[in-house]
């Protein structure tokens, strides 16, 4: 019988450093306790706003 959940660890591995990774930038961008909330939310959902800026790049 073979673990078929193996496999996906290494993305989450990846994701997680992505994670921190965002965090240390958007905090070091923050100068006041809004932004340093609003850097929270952008660290965990930082690939939503790559893609974002992505396409906003491509379109205009």
């Amino acid at each position: 019988m073979s673990n078929s959940t193996a496999g996906g660890a290494g993305g989450s591995a990846i994701y997680g450093l992505g994670i921190f990774g965002a965090w240390v930038w958007f905090f070091q961008q923050a100068d006041a306790f809004w932004a340093y909330v609003l850097a929270f939310f952008q660290g965990f959902f930082w690939p939503a706003f790559m893609v974002y800026e992505v396409f906003r790049t491509l379109t205009g």
